[in-house]
């Protein structure tokens, strides 16, 4: 089977660079007319300039594909509004959003200053509310739209010295697990994407023997898929070096303990309400149990 994106119209966020440009070049290889949103800043947020944005662009140009740039910012609901105007005006629709924007501003939590707390979220999960807001009607009267989060092993295990970025990455797992009930109905399903990949934003967090092997066009394919109509509805996609995989959230039986319970039960009874050997995705436990 051979994918293409013929006639879709795609908005990449942060896509100057890194796996966001990755995204951008392989949807316009395969025939989709892509929005190149990046702000153009530093890692830390700070800062712009649209030469990044252009930069893909014209690569994309170059081999025969169409493509726009947009420097507005994700945290700004103006800036996430213009790249959805901006496809619109061009192609007029939007069938795919890539909520790839992000930033880092790590530091351990007793250190870190909630300013740079705050801005880590505004980036990373108020700005993929924005620009989705801004397309979820167009989605909805199309009656169809490809929605991809981009969360971490961050986000899902945690990591020293990023709360704030954890805690926005895990946060768009819970905004694509409703979207993807509210968006059904109209045929628009939102997925995420887990990446390892060595870029700008992972460059010290990577260890420099291993970037070779975890390049982020290793990722791309997995997202890709996600755009794609084939795509599923709801799904954690894994991708590292390669290595493709899915994480879920999943549940036990548990242990019924009675109205009466006490903190004592609970403790006497701790290691068998922990035991995850039949625990299953949701879903599967509650079909289990009918």
């Amino acid at each position: 089977m051979s994918y293409s994106f013929t006639d879709r119209v795609a908005i990449v966020t942060g896509a100057g660079g890194g796996l966001g440009r990755c995204h951008s070049l392989e949807l316009a290889k395969r025939g989709a007319r892509v929005v190149v949103n990046d702000l153009g800043g530093a890692v830390d947020g700070t800062g712009g300039s649209s030469d990044a944005a252009m930069d893909v662009v014209e690569e994309i140009k170059a081999a025969g594909g169409e493509a726009i740039a947009n420097g507005g910012s994700v945290a700004d609901r103006s800036g996430a509004q213009s790249m959805v105007d901006d496809a619109m005006s061009a192609w007029g629709r939007v069938d795919i959003l890539i909520n790839n924007a992000g930033i880092l501003r790590d530091k351990s939590f007793a250190k870190m200053e909630l300013d740079d707390f705050q801005i880590v979220l505004d980036v990373h999960l108020v700005g993929a509310v924005n620009v989705t807001k801004a397309v979820w009607p167009i989605m909805r009267e199309q009656n169809y739209g490809r929605i991809v989060m981009t969360t971490s092993p961050t986000g899902l295990y945690g990591n020293f010295g990023q709360t704030n970025y954890g805690a926005a990455k895990l946060g768009q797992v819970g905004f694509m697990h409703s979207l993807k009930i509210e968006g059904a109905k109209n045929n628009i399903h939102t997925n995420t994407i887990a990446p390892v990949a060595a870029t700008r934003m992972t460059e010290d967090l990577i260890p420099e023997s291993a970037q070779a092997a975890l390049g982020p066009e290793l990722v791309t394919p997995a997202v890709v898929y996600l755009c794609t109509e084939d795509a599923p509805n709801g799904v954690i996609l894994q991708a590292q070096g390669g290595q493709y995989s899915i994480a879920c959230i999943v549940e036990n039986v548990g242990v019924n303990l009675g109205t009466n319970a006490s903190v004592e039960d609970i403790a006497d009874n701790y290691e068998k309400i922990c035991d995850l050997t039949d625990a299953k995705p949701r879903g599967m436990l509650q079909l289990n149990q009918m």
